[in-house]
């Protein structure tokens, strides 16, 4: 039950602290699309796209105006599109990221993910042709987003994927570099992909997942910096306690709304995804909760440790207000979407090296960063192997989503507007990985792998 003063507290963590809903995102299969003509898997596409989500934006604003809980982006994931593509006879996968983008129009989402292979230990049919399909894709689109998974813990590393992956970063840039480079902002490469996260630009639905469901990511750094402020002289384990009870109260909105537009779509609720989420707005960064903890700058020494016990907090915090907790869940550190991490970047109290370290105790990985246009697509390579290597070690989610700036070099900005933000672009060490980056192969699954 809902006291008073849960109520009341929820109405000032909205309107004071940035609490909102990030997304509620429904997972789409589309394995009963699969068609040898293109043409026709399209027309199912589209179909089953704009049937089954057709009321989700309407249902979002209608608990937004119930509730009074602001849901900012209302998305789709679907199966990952390499696997529907690899039935085609025809070798064109844009025409599958052409009529994504048409549904998403249709339905009026903000984001549709799942432009998607996933190529951990080789590629089966339909991979190749979806990655070299990607610049071209995120070119074409404004609403499409792509994402490769090229490794896990049970699988190793996939270092043909990765060698590939830097090159298809650095075009996907080059395409869009009238527009800021955008087409990068929206391709993530990962490792242990979960198959069930609501933010984009990751999300796919996966196989094993249902027809279709509802999955809810939950925001709300501002309130837990909120919720430190008023205890400045506690140590770390009260630090720690508050995180905890205030990812709890977090977390039980995010429960609230998505067993709410579950009912209401007629769909089974998937899972909460308690990550903290920033937006570049003043008072709703992650950044500011580490220098609340003590630090005069995130990006200086002790950030590793601060984000360490936040990221632990919010989990076990959260886990104990859901009934299913899933995507990534913790912390995220993307640095142009975070008005502290902009700010630590330009002042280069952050660096690529420091946030490597942060991403070994955070949700995910090195997000949003802006590196110099001219940055050899093998070094791009060489910092998604080093991400995917966290990952793989750590039995934990990374990813890695740079921003070539192309014509831009170290100190210069580059502006994406809305929940992307802006940032500097942070210097990348240049030093030649390409003999490694060309042996290609796999790098084995580690040894913690065996655990059957």
């Amino acid at each position: 039950m809902y006291t008073t003063h849960d109520i009341l507290e929820t109405i000032r963590m909205i309107e004071e602290e940035h609490l909102d809903i990030r997304t509620v995102t429904m997972g789409i299969s589309l394995l009963n699309c699969i068609d040898e003509d293109i043409d026709k898997a399209c027309e199912k596409v589209y179909k089953k796209i704009t049937t089954v989500a057709k009321n989700l934006v309407p249902v979002c604003e209608s608990i937004e105006k119930k509730y009074g809980i602001p849901i900012i982006n209302k998305r789709i994931s679907v199966t990952p599109i390499a696997i529907i593509a690899a039935a085609s006879k025809s070798k064109e996968t844009v025409k599958f990221a052409l009529t994504l983008e048409k549904a998403a129009k249709a339905v009026g989402v903000n984001f549709i993910g799942g432009y998607s292979a996933l190529v951990g230990k080789g590629f089966a049919a339909g991979d190749r042709e979806l990655i070299e399909s990607i610049p071209e894709a995120l070119s074409l689109t404004d609403h499409i987003c792509s994402s490769v998974n090229i490794g896990s813990t049970k699988t190793g590393i996939n270092m043909d994927a990765v060698k590939i992956m830097g090159e298809t970063v650095k075009k996907t840039a080059e395409l869009t570099a009238d527009r800021n480079c955008i087409g990068a902002a929206k391709l993530v490469v990962f490792c242990n992909a979960p198959e069930d996260n609501p933010f984009m630009a990751g999300a796919f639905l996966g196989v094993g997942e249902p027809d279709c469901v509802i999955n809810v990511g939950v925001s709300g750094p501002g309130v837990v910096r909120s919720a430190l402020a008023k205890s400045p002289d506690v140590d770390l384990t009260g630090v720690a306690d508050i995180v905890k009870k205030t990812a709890f109260k977090i977390t039980r909105v995010g429960q609230l709304v998505a067993k709410e537009a579950a009912n209401a779509l007629g769909v089974p609720f998937g899972i909460v995804d308690l990550s903290l989420a920033p937006t570049p707005a003043v008072g709703d960064s992650v950044a500011h909760i580490l220098e609340e903890m003590g630090l005069e700058t995130c990006g200086a020494c002790g950030t590793t440790a601060a984000l360490a016990l936040l990221n632990d907090a919010v989990k076990k915090g959260g886990v104990m207000a859901s009934s299913h907790v899933g995507g990534l869940s913790g912390a995220f550190i993307p640095v142009t979407e975070d008005a502290g991490m902009i700010a630590a970047a330009r002042s280069g109290a952050l660096t690529i090296e420091k946030l490597e370290a942060m991403t070994a105790v955070c949700s995910v990985g090195l997000d949003m960063i802006n590196i110099p246009g001219d940055t050899p697509a093998e070094v791009i390579s060489a910092i998604i192997a080093d991400e995917a290597a966290i990952g793989m070690i750590n039995s934990k989610t990374t990813a890695v989503r740079v921003i070539p700036a192309i014509g831009k070099t170290v100190g210069d900005e580059l502006e994406f507007g809305g929940l992307l933000g802006s940032g500097p672009v942070m210097k990348v060490n240049t030093a030649s990985p390409l003999k490694f980056i060309s042996r290609g192969g796999r790098i084995p699954a580690p040894i913690q792998s065996l655990k059957n």
